[in-house]
């Protein structure tokens, strides 16, 4: 499977990279999220500081999740909410199709959450003749096109406003000339009327709040507050890294997830959703349920080294400035979490022996870890996940006679100088597999280092 993984990651990439049209699409988006995000930057006094500190609450409720998940539960339940705990995907889509089954759901609304692509939900969903239909304008556009999401902020990154409004008049039967304004009202018209069939509306959650037992939303659409109020039965399904020890931590995080996102100040909406409707309320779910999801996040709870990527909030500004992804794109990656974000946490969450080779899709310039909102050492968990790979044996026996040759020769000045350079440049170029697959042939000097330095230094 491993096999499979990786040739058809190497595929896809390689397709992708040689895309002009791609490239030209990706660098124009992300080139106006790099105009706006300083913009964004200017409300910190010290961006530093805020970034360490977040950093530091992360921390402090990635050691203790166990008690902030607990106090979740007290408080959320408290205020007549339901708390169920999903080890793995299965059973978190196993929870879902019973209540909606509870509920005889014909039509469930979702908003934008990439748990739920983590697992599946849609296919999972339609397999059981339920309509679940994405609220957010980039996910129903990908949900259009029958594509999961190229990237965990902006979905549909990688695709023009003729493309949408080519793939609007091929689905929906619009005009194909249609502006973005235009095509924003279509798709507005349509979902209206699926909020009002829906019998269960399905959101994720930016955030976990531990000491008042709610969940944090931020978003510019409106959509999740629809799916959240507008269907009797609402459900979360969150994974639990997402907690945050108070609800005055939302002051620095919804900012700073603002900026990274977006490049804005503070999302348009951003809700707080601590229960069903009580008494004397007048909107709100009948019933709301949160599942927290498991699927392979303690592995990486109980790795000391790589813990560190449980902070992660999902901004995508890893994404944006990776240049590995900005060439080969999110959807080369074959998996739900893509960039550099994606690479460490994906061999933990799914399997280092299938997944291992997304650690090496990475040119570790480090600016993953220079732009991230939490400062996640991302660069070097990479290579964390790389040692950790040949540790458990997941390397071929090809690969690790070659850098024994290499660590071999390396180490002995007398073996670095053995051979004429023409014989290394045969090594090398021929040899060593895909080497100059997209790289000129390496050519080495005639003289090694020791006699050059004894031709300019004769008497030493």
């Amino acid at each position: 499977m491993s096999t499979d993984n990786k040739s058809g990651f190497l595929a896809k990439s390689t397709i992708k990279a040689a895309d002009l049209d791609h490239r030209r699409k990706i660098n124009f988006n992300i080139g106006r999220y790099n105009s706006v995000v300083p913009q964004g930057k200017l409300q910190f006094s010290d961006l530093e500081l805020a970034r360490e500190r977040a950093k530091n609450i992360k921390w402090r409720a990635i050691e203790t999740l166990d008690q902030q998940l607990e106090s979740f539960e007290a408080n959320f339940t408290a205020r007549g909410g339901k708390v169920i705990w999903a080890e793995t995907a299965d059973q978190a889509r196993e929870a879902i199709l019973r209540i909606c089954q509870e509920k005889n759901c014909k039509t469930l609304v979702k908003s934008k959450s990439m748990v739920t692509e983590e697992i599946k939900l849609n296919e999972f969903l339609e397999a059981h003749h339920i309509d679940s239909v994405e609220t957010d304008l980039g996910e129903y556009i990908q949900q259009l096109d029958g594509e999961s999401p190229y990237h965990i902020v902006t979905p549909a990154m990688h695709k023009s406003k003729e493309d949408v409004a080519k793939l609007f008049a091929e689905k929906l039967g619009t005009d194909p000339k249609l502006n973005p304004q235009e095509l924003t009202l279509e798709a507005r018209a349509r979902l209206r009327e699926k909020y009002i069939q829906a019998e269960v509306g399905v959101t994720g959650a930016n955030f976990l709040i531990s000491d008042i037992g709610g969940i944090a939303v931020t978003e510019n659409e409106g959509n999740a507050r629809l799916s959240c109020a507008w269907p009797s039965t609402h459900i979360v399904v969150v994974g639990i890294e997402k907690m945050i020890p108070s609800v005055a931590d939302l002051a620095l995080f919804w900012p700073l997830l603002a900026t990274y996102g977006t490049g804005q100040w503070l999302t348009v909406y951003n809700s707080i959703v601590s229960g069903p409707r009580l008494a004397g309320e007048k909107d709100g779910p009948d019933e709301m349920i949160v599942i927290l999801l498991d699927n392979g996040r303690t592995n990486l709870l109980a790795n000391p080294k790589t813990r560190e990527s449980l902070y992660c909030i999902r901004c995508g500004a890893c994404l944006n400035a990776c240049p590995v992804y900005k060439n080969i794109g999110g959807h080369s990656y074959g998996t739900t979490y893509s960039g550099p974000i994606g690479s460490v946490i994906t061999p933990h969450l799914k399997g280092m022996d299938e997944w291992k080779h997304l650690s090496h899709a990475s040119s570790l310039c480090g600016n993953c870890t220079e732009v991230c909102s939490v400062k996640i050492n991302l660069h070097e968990l990479l290579l964390e996940n790389r040692a950790e790979a040949v540790q458990e044996g997941y390397s071929s026996f090809t690969e690790r006679m070659a850098w024994k040759g290499w660590k071999f020769a390396m180490m002995k000045r007398k073996w670095m100088n053995k051979g004429r350079a023409g014989i290394k440049d045969w090594v090398v170029n021929r040899m060593v597999k895909g080497w100059n697959t997209h790289r000129s042939d390496l050519h080495f000097p005639e003289k090694s280092f020791n006699q050059i330095w004894r031709d300019k230094h004769p008497t030493d």
